[in-house]
Parts: structure tokens; C-alpha cells; sequence
């Protein structure tokens, strides 16, 4: 295994970590990582070239076009982040939802200044698909949860197709995406118990309908995606950043809980407030803001002067 394989796991696993957590965005950390064009690039290419490949049995040639040694390792590093990642989410958002809040907060403040200093030269266009994206997402993370949502394969291929789709766009979380369609615990409480070996049938056909609609709808999606970093890049990367600068709305970590105390995770609902100055917590809060999104920074700045020796090494 390459150095680079490793990295791709580790950052993989990041994405997957972020992915279960409602409000924040594995498209957000790819951007973080510095990886989220060869992303959407890679997986636009599993298409009918891709296909023909196969059948004349040019391996090295498929391999190439999807990028496929990235992607194996880089989705093994998501699949592992994700099922080894789901206990401790679950109980940090269980019990320190402020403060995970505020980790995050900061890290997806920082991460719409990296996205936004993308764009190059702002013009007009440039700015109004940065609010009209930060108004949909604004918008999109206040909508109330679906109490009673179908229970069906056909319902679960739906969500995982239009989860997926979101979780491939910075700032718009396919965790959320799931609370709002009923179906987040559901699935996250299935994937909670796999690695106790903790399933039944009913799990595998809930898992195998979401995850085939989370399939065709990614290889969808990425196609229109990468279509639009490709012709209309600034543009793009302005709404995106948008889309992470609405989505902030969710993840505020000034609130308080809004149904009785001792309410299952599932059945929380909180209030967004504003900070109280007086309290020792709110600090706290403001700390982790600001040391997450320091840190976000820190890697950016590191990751452009690795890449600035590569170039001139």
C-alpha cells in the first residue's frame, strides 16, 4: 500500500465521520481535504466509456479513466468512518450537542472563506449565486422532520438517492437531509449495530434499498456537477460556498432544547439563541469556534505549501 493510499483512507474516514452528523456535509470536508473536484471528476467518469472498457477487458485503461485506485481507498476510508464513526457521533450529539456544534461551526466558517477565495474575481453572478445558494440552504435546514415517513424500499432507494446527492454538495448535510425525510435513526441505528453483528433481514433490505439509491443517485448527480465546475467554475465554487455559509444555520451552537428533558435523541427538537456573554459556557462555545476553524486554516495553509515544494522540488 502507498503513502497515498493511506491518506486517502484517513481522509476518506473524515468524510465518512462528517457525513453522520446532521448539518455538516461530507462534500464540505472533501473541499477541506483538497480533493473535491478530483471527487466529482472521478466518479462522473463511471459512465458508457468506462462500461465499453470493461467489455473489451481494457483493466489498466478503466482504472485510469474513474481514477479507481482513489476511489476504492478513499471509499473504504468513508465505509469505515461511517460504521466506526456512528457510536461516537451518536453519543457526542447525544450528550455535548453544543459543543460538537461549535467544533463544526468553526470548521465550515473557515472552510466558505477557502471555498470562496476559489471563486478568483468576484463579479455580480458570482454574487448572486452566493445568496441565492445561502438562501436555499438557509432555508432547506429549518424545514420541520417528516414524524411518520413511509416505510417502504421504494421510500429508502428515494432517500438514499436524494441524501447522497447532498451529501456530495458542500454545505447541504445528507444527514439532515435524512432527519427531515424520518429516516436518519433508522438507518444509523441499522448501521450502529452491524459491527456487534447486530442485524436482521429487515436491516439488509433497508440497507440494500438506500444504498441503491444512494448509487444511481450519485452517478447521476456527479455528472451535472462536474459539468458545472467545468464551464462555469466561479460560479460553482461561489455557490457552494453559499450552500456552507446557509447551512450554518443548523449547526448553531448557541440553542436550547425545545421538547422535555430525557426526550430520545431522535425526538429532539432545539432553539436557536443568541450567546450569553455572562456564561462561562458560552466561551467554552466560542473557544471551539474559533481552535476549529484555526485549525481548518492551519491544514490549508501546510496543504498549499506541500504542494508549492512538490512543484518546485
Amino acid at each position: 500500500m502507498r503513502r497515498s493510499d493511506l491518506a486517502q483512507i484517513l481522509r476518506g474516514a473524515l468524510m465518512g465521520g462528517a457525513d453522520i452528523v446532521p448539518g455538516v456535509s461530507g462534500g464540505t470536508m472533501a473541499l477541506i481535504l483538497g480533493i473535491y473536484e478530483r471527487l466529482v471528476a472521478a466518479i462522473s467518469h463511471i459512465d458508457t466509456s468506462l462500461l465499453g472498457q470493461l467489455k473489451r477487458r481494457e483493466w489498466r485503461t478503466a482504472a485510469e479513466h474513474c481514477d479507481l485506485r482513489f476511489l476504492a481507498f478513499l471509499g473504504l476510508g468513508i465505509g469505515a468512518g461511517i460504521v466506526g464513526l456512528a457510536s461516537t457521533m451518536h453519543h457526542l450529539l447525544d450528550h455535548h450537542v453544543q459543543r460538537t456544534h461549535a467544533a463544526f461551526f468553526g470548521m465550515i466558517l473557515a472552510s466558505c472563506v477557502l471555498v470562496a477565495r476559489m471563486v478568483g474575481t468576484w463579479r455580480a453572478l458570482q454574487g448572486l449565486a452566493l445568496i441565492a445558494a445561502a438562501g436555499l440552504a438557509f432555508w432547506l435546514v429549518g424545514l420541520p422532520f417528516l414524524q411518520e415517513p413511509p416505510d417502504s424500499p421504494a421510500y429508502l432507494f428515494a432517500c438514499g438517492a436524494v441524501a447522497i446527492c447532498a451529501m456530495i454538495l458542500p454545505g447541504i448535510s445528507g444527514a439532515f437531509i435524512l432527519l427531515v425525510l424520518g429516516q436518519y435513526y433508522h438507518v444509523t441505528g441499522i448501521l450502529k449495530g452491524i459491527p456487534k453483528l447486530e442485524f436482521d433481514s429487515d436491516a439488509l433490505v433497508t440497507v440494500g434499498s438506500f444504498a441503491a439509491g444512494a448509487v444511481v443517485g450519485i452517478l447521476s448527480f456527479s455528472r451535472l456537477l462536474r459539468l458545472l465546475l467545468d464551464r462555469f467554475h466561479a460560479t460553482t465554487m461561489a455557490a457552494l460556498a453559499g450552500f456552507m455559509l446557509g447551512s450554518l444555520r443548523k449547526i448553531w451552537p448557541f440553542k436550547h432544547e425545545t421538547t422535555p428533558p430525557g426526550t430520545d435523541l431522535k425526538a429532539r427538537l432545539y432553539a436557536n439563541d443568541w450567546p450569553e456573554f455572562g456564561t462561562t459556557e458560552t466561551w467554552i462555545l466560542l473557544g471551539l469556534v474559533v481552535v476549529a476553524g484555526a485549525f481548518v486554516l492551519a491544514l490549508e495553509l501546510v496543504s498549499t505549501r506541500l504542494s508549492s515544494k512538490k512543484a518546485h522540488g
